[in-house]
């Protein structure tokens, strides 16, 4: 397993470098549920100090994807339906009201960078490229949240989105996924395109349930990576 920091993006900080590509690795399952964690091994392997992997692994505790346990140590938590399910209200509430208010702002030229977006998506489903895909269809949720004048909404909605992030990325190789998220996708968008947000609000409201859908076949997948159930 190696986790690498990508390129220096301009404008982000050492500190939330390292926590993106700890987030992400979790979220990937590059750092599976359930394992220990050491910030030496962690500090090594990124390159950096203890200082910003203590610091990250703080924040990760907070959205519930490491557990801090006195005198045992640290770990990636295992994945919690209730989280999962906190994740998809807070998630449904706040873009979709954001996508109502994107229907009536969006302009001619962030319409067509919406499909030049679903395009995109379109050519990794074809190569069966995950990883693209989950970069395409992350940004199109934002993209959606910004359009609506509330970029709030959609840090927050990350911010509580690290469970059910979980599940869509073990979902991402289920034959037919992909091409199902992009048809869905391509609904979304057309609904802003008509400046319907009864429409626009509805199709994504379905899309984001589609995740949740998910969740007992991939609980049998991969049992070992969730909570039992009560």
């Amino acid at each position: 397993m190696r986790i690498a920091l990508g390129e220096r993006a301009s404008g982000v900080s050492a500190r939330d470098q390292v926590y993106l590509a700890l987030r992400e690795a979790i979220v990937s399952a590059e750092l599976q549920p359930g394992r220990r964690l050491s910030e030496n091994e962690l500090a090594e392997r990124l390159g950096v100090s203890r200082t910003p992997v203590r610091e990250a692994l703080v924040r990760l505790r907070d959205e519930r994807l490491v557990a801090i346990v006195p005198q045992l140590g640290t770990f990636v938590t295992l994945i919690s339906s209730e989280a999962i399910e906190d994740a998809a209200f807070v998630r449904e509430a706040l873009e979709c009201a954001a996508i109502r208010l994107a229907t009536e702002r969006a302009r001619e030229e962030d319409l067509a960078e919406l499909q030049a977006n679903l395009v995109a998506q379109d050519r990794a489903q074809e190569a069966g490229d995950a990883d693209t895909f989950d970069r395409l269809d992350d940004a199109l949720h934002r993209r959606l949240c910004e359009l609506s004048g509330r970029e709030i909404a959609w840090q927050l909605s990350r911010r509580a989105n690290g469970h059910l992030d979980r599940v869509r990325r073990l979902s991402l190789p289920e034959p037919g996924y992909l091409g199902e998220m992009v048809a869905e996708h391509r609904q979304v968008v057309a609904a802003v395109a008509d400046r319907d947000p009864d429409h626009a609000e509805a199709t994504l409201r379905h899309h984001l349930r589609m995740v949740l859908s998910s969740v007992p076949h991939i609980r049998e997948v991969h049992p070992d990576y969730f909570e039992e159930s009560e």
